[in-house]
């Protein structure tokens, strides 16, 4: 997409998303609370809105940092380290929905920080609370061979149309939209409240198959189509229609039960889609709103002028690397820089984190980026590689990992010697051994157990076993540490859900495990929950259904066809004895969750999710 000739746009696409008088505004907000003017929840319904989330540990608090459809340029990751070092932990972490989450700061430092970002063009607004969240699109946009169109820059015209909407940060609940072109479901769209499938029309017109209603945690269900086609230029107004009937009728009263999903099984398909129908109908009567470019011809994204070809020194991002200054509590990242890596290693990576983009000549690459975590220096050394070896921009994916695009061929090697150098070497992106997790009861309020030590612990066994990876390799393993289903767990082919057990006096870090789910063409299925496993038997699990699979799968079958088949009572047989533990059985160490140093003491506090 063309850069717009104003000052404050970045990278090759963008307009800042920012607003810095409502930083003011915050500001103010806040001297009103500690003056007593303000009651606890006014203070807490009103900065959630503004992507400040309230920790287990009551003192600091979360920033959410929306990235629309995942687009990061280099300036703006550069802030964001700044951030990550200056009120964080030294580092940030990746979300599922392609966000950046800093957790541990101090409220008068988020004032702070949301001006550093605002400078990029970054906004928090409306990344948490009851509003419409980030809009996610998938990371291959533009660059996949079989999309029909670039969803980019509908996907971005909606963010900006609902971003500050008068109804976006006043709704029942939460809203999440995605946006996909490819015939993979990369953005998850099924899971969404809104979904956008990219489709051409019978007289070649761009437009979309419009799913609904989509969601997880409780009630998990896959959304149901709406529009078979929906031109391209009726996206606003649908999107108009369908928040003013969930704004009008949703359920405000039931936090466990006001998503839209709730109002669409309450009022019935077919009389939701009536209320919607009259609503667009209402909104097309006033005017309605378009698209600020021609539906048919939107701004395209060329290939970069930047010839992908200066030089960085290797050896100093290395000591960049190694600078790093990263603080708990909690987990946190383990940048361990390879030098000197050798071709195999490099043939290894490029077959699972590097592929050809639809534009000959360029390729896409993946950074795997362990539990979804970035210390400040190796973001600032992506800002460079991305200038260097790329177009200026990375992509978050909802596998916690960063996408380059526009890499041209001669260049992957250094792209792969960069990232090595920066400790991101890691081959097997969106494989087994790619485990996406929620960052757990380290710093959610609603989280049970640590599934960030799970996690970790997970990817370590099955990176020590390069066999189970090349048997399985494209399954996805997802962890959350609570039924809210942050880590995406319901829709993985191996899902773990954190739980606990009562064993005596004690109590025993558990998951849930699940198997089967997924997103596909058709929509999103749900894992089948298959045993309750204490929290260190969980790599033991893992390897058997693994093992299961090799055993029973029939010709030409893929492990996560396997998985969505396999009878309840043979997957549950497997595991069966990984279930049972007793108080005479149990170690020390089975008492004690992953991640931690004390005894298990699990608290799950009143959380923000529906505040």
């Amino acid at each position: 997409m063309a850069a717009v000739d104003d000052p404050k746009t970045l990278g090759r696409t963008r307009l800042s998303f920012a607003n810095e008088a409502e930083i003011d505004e915050f500001v103010a907000t806040l001297e009103k609370f500690e003056r007593g003017e303000l009651s606890p929840d006014e203070w807490r319904a009103y900065r959630l809105v503004r992507g400040t989330y309230g920790q287990r540990q009551s003192e600091v608090q979360m920033l959410r940092v929306k990235i629309p459809q995942g687009v990061l340029s280099a300036r703006q990751l550069e802030a964001l380290a700044d951030v990550g070092d200056s009120y964080s932990r030294g580092f940030g972490h990746i979300t599922t929905r392609q966000n950046i989450q800093f957790h541990f700061l101090k409220p008068h430092d988020v004032e702070l920080a949301m001006r550093r970002l605002a400078l990029a063009g970054l906004t928090t607004r409306e990344a948490c609370g009851n509003s419409v969240r980030n809009i996610t699109a998938c990371p291959y946009a533009g660059v996949a061979s079989s999309e029909p169109f670039d969803v980019t820059p509908y996907a971005e015209a909606l963010t900006r149309y609902l971003l500050r909407h008068p109804l976006s940060s006043s709704l029942p609940r939460k809203f999440k939209t995605a946006f996909e072109g490819c015939e993979e479901d990369h953005a998850l769209t099924a899971i969404n409240d809104l979904g956008f499938r990219a489709r051409i029309g019978l007289s070649g017109e761009r437009g979309f198959r419009v799913t609904a209603g989509g969601g997880t945690s409780i009630l998990c269900s896959s959304g149901s189509l709406l529009r078979e086609f929906l031109p391209a230029s009726q996206l606003f107004n649908l999107a108009e229609a369908i928040l003013r009937v969930f704004h009008r009728l949703g359920d405000r009263q039931h936090k466990q039960r006001n998503r839209m999903k709730f109002l669409i099984r309450q009022l019935g398909w077919e009389r939701w889609r009536e209320e919607v129908d009259r609503a667009e109908e209402e909104f097309l009567a006033e005017g309605g709103a378009t698209l600020p470019f021609d539906p048919e011809n939107p701004p395209v994204e060329e290939a970069p002028i930047n010839s992908g070809e200066r030089s960085i020194s290797v050896t100093g991002i290395v000591k960049q690397i190694r600078s790093a200054k990263v603080s708990g509590p909690g987990i946190v990242p383990r940048a361990e820089p390879l030098l000197g890596a050798a071709a195999a290693d490099f043939e290894r990576w490029r077959e699972t984190n590097a592929r050809r983009q639809k534009q000959q000549g360029y390729w896409i690459a993946t950074a795997t980026v362990p539990l979804g975590d970035l210390t400040a220096q190796q973001m600032r050394v992506l800002a460079k590689l991305a200038v260097a070896r790329g177009d200026g921009t990375v992509r978050v994916t909802s596998e916690q990992n960063l996408l380059f695009r526009w890499v041209p061929e001669k260049q992957i090697r250094a792209l792969y010697q960069g990232l090595a150098a920066a400790g991101l070497w890691l081959p097997g992106a969106a494989t087994i051994a790619d485990v996406t997790s929620c960052p757990g009861a380290e710093s959610c309020r609603l989280a049970v157990t640590q599934s960030r030590g799970l996690a970790r612990l997970i990817a370590d066994e099955l990176r020590r076993q390069p066999e189970l990876i090349e048997a399985a390799r494209e399954v996805r393993i997802k962890i959350s540490g609570c039924p809210n289903g942050c880590g995406q767990h319901h829709v993985a082919d191996i899902g773990f859900q954190g739980s606990v057990r009562r064993l005596g006096e004690k109590a025993v870090p558990q998951y849930f495990v699940m198997i089967g789910g997924g997103v596909d063409s058709k929509g999103a299925h749900f894992g089948r929950l298959i045993a309750k496993i204490p929290a260190r038997r969980i790599p033991e699990a893992v390897q058997r259904l693994v093992s299961l699979y090799r055993a029973e799968r029939s010709v030409q079958e893929t492990a996560s066809q396997f998985l969505r088949r396999v009878e309840l009572e043979r997957a549950r047989a497997c595991l069966a004895d990984l279930e049972r533990l007793s108080v005479e059985e149990a170690s020390p160490e089975d008492f004690i969750d992953l991640g931690e140093r004390a005894e298990f003491a699990p608290e799950i506090l009143e959380g923000e999710c529906a505040a």
